[in-house]
Order: structure tokens, then sequence, then C-alpha cells
């Protein structure tokens, strides 16, 4: 008997929290995120996840959300999900951009708690109800209180799991009694969104993950959930010991994933280009770290 998380994740397993592609001058590189996109696809991502945190959604605007959603939908076709991000501190623009990313043929939306305003429970689950009610598109939601200043609590995601259209969760709360609570009440899909719990969670009813590594390991990243459902335990244990090193340095060496990242797929001449300010690029020390635990993943 085998396990396979949650049943037929609507978005798929193996997420892609993909980086948004720059040219030198800063412009969004369409055709270097078609490439980036075509090649994630190809390499094992069930869904690409466009416009979040790791694809600087704070520094683009919502032409450039827009027309990001069009070029990538045009290279995967229904290959695998899309995902935007939309999530805003005001409410009336994410129903904008909820709108925004139906019109552009996205297959759902990420929305992450309204940042700075710190609203209490009973206006974050009304700010949550009031999107879900602006459009036709699913809904995950993003839990990343480390980012927004506001949780989600479990409390308040097990009564927004009643509505049609909330049907997922990306979790980057560290919260792993919480996750397990939801996943138990709820039929949320649950993705891990911090990449050392991507084995962890889809071992006790996950969906999979939305992962900010799986820009440059993608199929090294599938393997462990593709090990598990098999039913070799101990085998998807062992790849996803053997990535720890790599997700250490990308997303807790004290740079922000998106910067690791681009580093990362810069040395690799695949599409990144740089960050916008007001981030600043790796040093070489830093891409020096990430290049040789990049390289040792590969030999293992």
């Amino acid at each position: 008997m085998t396990y396979s998380g949650s049943p037929a994740p609507l978005f798929g397993r193996a997420l892609c929290a993909m980086i948004t592609p720059f040219t030198e001058g800063g412009a969004l590189d369409l055709a270097g995120a078609q490439r980036l996109a075509e090649r994630l696809v190809a390499e094992g991502c069930d869904g690409l996840v466009l416009s979040g945190t790791t694809g600087e959604s704070p520094t683009t605007s919502d032409a450039e959300k827009a027309d990001l959603v069009r070029v990538v939908r045009e290279a995967v076709g229904t290959r695998a999900s899309i995902l935007t991000g939309i999530g805003t501190f005001d409410t009336r623009h994410t129903v904008e951009l909820a709108l925004e990313a139906e019109k552009a043929g996205a297959d759902g939306v990420l929305l992450v708690s309204p940042y700075y305003s710190k609203p209490p429970q009973d206006a974050l689950e009304a700010h949550f109800r009031q999107i879900a009610d602006s459009s036709g598109l699913p809904i995950a939601l993003y839990d990343i209180p480390g980012r927004t200043g506001t949780r989600i609590e479990p409390d308040t995601l097990i009564r927004l799991a009643e509505h049609p259209r909330i049907v997922a969760v990306k979790d980057c709360s560290y919260d792993f009694l919480a996750a397990q609570k939801v996943i138990a009440r709820t039929e949320l899909a649950y993705y891990a969104g911090c990449d050392e719990h991507n084995l962890a969670l889809y071992a006790v009813g996950g969906a999979g993950y939305i992962s900010t590594v799986a820009n440059v390991a993608p199929a090294r990243l599938r393997s462990v959930l593709d090990a598990f459902d098999a039913g070799d335990t101990a085998e998807a244990a062992r790849r996803q010991q053997q990535a720890t090193p790599l997700i250490e340095l990308m997303m807790s060496a004290g740079l922000p994933g998106t910067v690791t990242a681009k580093a990362l797929l810069n040395e690799l001449g695949l599409p990144a280009g740089p960050v916008r300010a007001p981030l600043l690029p790796a040093g070489r020390e830093t891409v020096d770290g990430l290049l040789a635990a990049y390289e040792e993943l590969r030999r293992n």
C-alpha cells in the first residue's frame, strides 16, 4: 500500500515558487520567464506559482504580473497549473488583482495576509472572504507571519475552508502542530512553503510543496515525493537529507530565497537576471557556496 498525500490536489504536488526574470536593465524578461517555466515543467513541476515572495511581487507592477501569467501560460499550456500572487495590504486592490489574474489565464491565486496593517482575525477573515467572492478562481491562502506580521490562526483557516473557492494553504508558519490540526479538520490542500518541511508535511497528509529551491533543483525535490509515494520512506528521507545543505544555504543563510535562487540560476546560465531594489545581489563568497552545494547534490 502506498500513500500519496492529499487526494488529487487541484494544483498538483510539486510546485515551484518561480523567480521573476529581469533583463540586465531591470525590465521584465518575458522570454526568459517562458524559458525558465518550460524547464521547470520539463523537470517535474506540476505547477508554477508566479509573483509570490520569490517572484518579487512587491516590486512588480499590476501590468507586469498579468503579462507574466499570460506568457507563462503560452509557454506551458495545460502541462502545469499556474497560480499568481495577488496579496496586498489593500482589499480593494487585491480584488482588482484577482480579476486581472482571471482574465490573464491563471488557474488560481495565492493570497497572503495583508501586511503592515496587522488586522485582527475577524477582519482578516472578512478580507479573505471578500476576495474569494470577487472572482471565480480558487484560492491558496499564504500563511507567512514572519513577513506579514499577521498569523492566519488555525481556527480561522478551519472556518475559511468552508468557502468553496478557498481550497489550499501555503504554510510558512513553522507551526507543525497547527498544520496537522487543520489538515485533520478540513479538506484544504496543505502545501509546505518551507523546503525543510517538504517531506515531513507530506507524510502527515500534506498536498506537496511550493518551493523556492525548485527553481534550481526541480527534479531532485520531486524525487522525494515520488519515493514516498512508491512506499520507500527510507529513500524519501535520504533524498530529503541530501537536499538539506542546498536548502539551508538558499533559505536559512541570512539572504532572501529570491536573492540566492537568482544568484545560482545566473551562475548556471539560466534566466534570472538581477533582483530589484531594495534587494541586493549575493556576494561572490555566497555564490561560490551555493554552487558547491548544488554540484554536491547533483553528484549524489
